[in-house]
């Protein structure tokens, strides 16, 4: 389906997963045009690249478009001549906002900026970063999940985020049957982790930084999708280049599905060693965290998914695009080296 010389377009280029996907794409001989808030990054941008593999003169050949997700401006620009978009920019706060417009709004609103602007300038396909945040949460009974699922978005302990990549992808999908001529595609990641390429990549990394900074005293009894970064980008640019990813979401974890906190502090401690000396192995009652969150609307947020055994699929991608992800032990290593280079662990 493509050429090697085609114009991809990736949203979001400062971002986590945005970097991975423009040095696998580069890698592999496309040409690559990133949007950013500001051209003021275009250092900080290529700098991220090369830590990740890319030559001085790949990165450089990365062309930087300034543009804002709530306006217009430069979306054209951004656009002209390609024949792909990754979009991966969306809202990701660091804490729960107090006015959930603050993301959920931009993350809706910028899907759709980014799909007209695919559809102006005859893109072919758009790959959408969606979440399994889209997909797993606000069910209250035991479930398997798979692309068919939805997070629920009325149920009163859906967090901000969580309601705005359900919201985003879902308008992205009604967007795509009134306008068919642009094929999409969507990606769906469990909780991101792998090597990152600067400090300003680690938001998504915190659970496994306090955990080896040993800030947690104990361990909730949550479970967790993972995926390693490498295999997000790798996942997007195959929905890019398959034919069959045409109108397909797909599950984007590891093979293991759910993992506890506990197995995920275990794996730290198995792989690491004294590295890891300071991850927990006690895990929380769920009776004493659900009386903490009387008070603390953090803890307040996963009282609905204490003690749950979910399972996910990821057989989707792996039986229709040939995928195959990293382990979660893989992942989470791989988070903890990066994150003692950056030395950010405590030695």
């Amino acid at each position: 389906m493509a050429s090697n010389k085609a114009l991809v377009v990736v949203t979001g280029g400062s971002g986590f997963i945005a970097s991975w996907c423009i040095i696998e794409l580069v890698k592999k001989g496309y040409h690559v045009r990133t949007t950013v808030r500001s051209l003021s990054k275009a250092d900080h941008v290529r700098q991220m690249l090369v830590s990740g593999g890319l030559t001085s003169e790949q990165a450089s050949s990365v062309e930087l478009s300034p543009v804002d997700l709530m306006k217009d401006d430069g979306w054209t620009d951004a656009c002209r001549g390609a024949k792909f978009m990754l979009h991966v920019a969306s809202p990701f706060p660091p804490s729960a906002p107090k006015d959930e417009d603050e993301v959920v709004k931009p993350a809706k609103e910028g899907t759709l900026r980014a799909l007209r602007a695919a559809k102006a300038a005859g893109i072919q396909r758009v790959v959408i970063t969606s979440s399994m945040a889209a997909t797993t949460y606000g069910h209250k009974e035991t479930k398997h999940f798979t692309e068919k699922d939805w997070s629920v978005i009325a149920a009163k302990d859906n967090d901000p985020y969580q309601k705005s990549k359900t919201v985003a992808e879902q308008a992205a999908w009604e967007w795509s049957k009134e306008n068919p001529e642009v094929e999409v595609a969507s990606v769906n990641p469990a909780l991101v982790l792998g090597p990152i390429l600067g400090k300003d990549d680690s938001t998504s990394q915190q659970l496994v930084l306090r955990l080896m900074n040993g800030q947690v005293p104990g361990l909730p009894q949550l479970q967790l999708g993972v995926v390693d970064v490498r295999d997000v980008a790798d996942l997007h640019i195959r929905a890019m280049e398959d034919p069959k990813a045409k109108g397909e979401r797909f599950v984007c974890a590891s093979d293991e599905g759910y993992v506890s906190m506990k197995q995920m502090s275990l794996a730290l401690k198995e792989r690491l060693g004294d590295k890891a000396r300071r991850c927990p192995t006690f895990e929380v009652p769920n009776f004493l965290l659900s009386i903490v969150g009387l008070w603390d609307p953090q803890i307040a947020l996963i009282k609905g998914a204490l003690g749950k055994k979910d399972t996910m699929s990821n057989a989707k991608a792996k039986e229709t695009l040939g995928w195959n992800p990293r382990s979660f032990k893989d992942a989470l290593v791989a988070s903890a080296e990066a994150l003692e280079k950056q030395g950010m662990i405590k030695a």
